[in-house]
């Protein structure tokens, strides 16, 4: 589905196959990024939600302002972890 208009507003709604009988709707404030590389469609916008920001590859939900710590958390820990003695670290 995607973005679509429900009484006037804005909202963003995944629907995927992986998760069969259910979807995530976002409403959306303000479409912040919306362009296609060569090899993916990359879209940010403002949900009107706790979720703040949410970024968007191919459509699918990759990660939100509210749940990034999660996955800053594990990009930080499993690389500090699989080395003995980490002194100077850079994580892009």
């Amino acid at each position: 589905m995607a973005f679509h208009k429900i009484d006037g507003k804005t909202w963003f709604s995944e629907v995927n196959e992986q998760w069969k009988g259910q979807a995530f709707s976002f409403e959306v404030d303000e479409i912040l990024f919306d362009e296609k590389s060569e090899f993916q469609h990359v879209q940010v916008f403002r949900s009107n939600s706790p979720f703040g920001r949410v970024l968007l590859l191919d459509g699918v939900i990759q990660v939100t302002d509210l749940d990034e710590c999660a996955y800053q958390e594990m990009i930080a820990h499993l690389p500090l972890m699989s080395h003995e003695n980490p002194e100077r670290v850079l994580i892009i």
